[in-house]
C-alpha cells in the first residue's frame, strides 16, 4: 500500500518518462509535490524501490525506470498519466523534408474503437520523430474512432508503434484477435485472461482468452495535423 505522496511521486515520474523519455529531475519532483527540500524525494524514492515499483538503472545519473503502477490508481490516474509526444502538423511537407529523420511506414487504419482486419500493406512513410531513440523497428497506423480519446489519441492522428511481441500491464498496444482483427487498446492481463481496454467510458471492455490476442507493438508518440 503506498502513501498518497509515494502514489502521486510514482505517477509523476511515469508522465515524465512517457512524455520526454527523460526521469524528472529532484528539483521537479520536489515542485511536483510542493516538497521545502529535496530530501524528502530521495525517502520517497527509495520507498519506492524497496517496494518494486521503480528501479534505478545503474550508471546513468537521475536514471529511474517504473516497473509497475499501483493497482490503486483511478481509471483517470492511468489515462492522464499517458501523455503522448505530439508531433503537431507533423505530416506536411516541411516535415517531409527533414533529412535528419528516419522514414518508417504507415500500414494503414487501426481502428480506436471496433476491430478492423489486421494492418498489413503500406500506404505511405513518415518521418520518425527525432525524440524518439531509434533502436528498434517502427511502423505507423491512422487511428479511426474515438475510444481512446481519454488518453490523448484522436480519431485522425497518426500513432507511432514500436515492434515487440510483449508488453507490460497498461501499455497502449496494437492487439491482433484471432490473427485477422487489429486494435490500438490498453492491455491488461489477469490470470488466464486479456482485457484490452478502451480510454473512452463509453465503450466496454474486451475480454478474451490469451491464445487469442498478440501483440504487434506498443504506442511511443502520435502526429496530429492542425488543418
Amino acid at each position: 500500500m503506498l502513501t498518497k505522496k509515494q502514489k502521486n511521486l510514482l505517477l509523476f515520474i511515469n508522465k515524465k518518462l512517457r512524455s520526454s523519455g527523460v526521469s524528472p529531475s529532484y528539483e521537479e519532483m520536489k515542485n511536483s509535490l510542493n516538497l521545502k527540500s529535496k530530501s524528502g524525494i530521495h525517502r520517497l524514492i527509495s520507498a519506492l524501490e524497496e517496494r518494486g515499483f521503480i528501479k534505478r538503472l545503474a550508471h546513468k545519473a537521475r536514471a529511474l525506470e517504473v516497473i509497475k503502477l499501483p493497482e490503486t490508481a483511478s481509471a483517470n490516474d492511468i489515462f492522464n498519466n499517458f501523455s503522448p509526444s505530439v508531433i503537431k502538423g507533423g505530416l506536411d511537407d516541411s516535415a517531409s523534408k527533414n533529412i535528419d529523420e528516419m522514414d518508417i511506414p504507415v500500414l494503414g487504419n487501426i481502428a480506436a474503437g471496433t476491430p478492423v482486419e489486421a494492418i498489413q500493406n503500406e500506404v505511405s512513410r513518415i518521418p520518425l520523430p527525432s525524440n524518439i531513440e531509434k533502436n528498434g523497428e517502427f511502423f505507423g497506423l491512422k487511428v479511426k474512432g474515438d475510444s481512446m480519446i481519454e488518453a490523448g489519441i484522436n480519431d485522425g492522428d497518426t500513432v507511432i508503434v514500436k515492434k515487440t511481441e510483449t508488453a507490460d500491464n497498461g501499455k497502449i498496444v496494437v492487439a491482433l484477435i484471432d490473427d485477422n482483427e487489429a486494435m490500438l487498446k490498453r492491455i491488461r492481463r489477469k490470470g488466464k485472461t486479456v482485457a484490452l481496454e478502451s480510454a473512452n467510458r463509453n465503450y466496454e471492455t474486451k475480454i478474451f482468452g490469451p491464445d487469442r490476442v498478440k501483440v504487434q507493438g506498443i504506442l511511443v508518440s502520435l502526429y496530429r495535423n492542425f488543418q
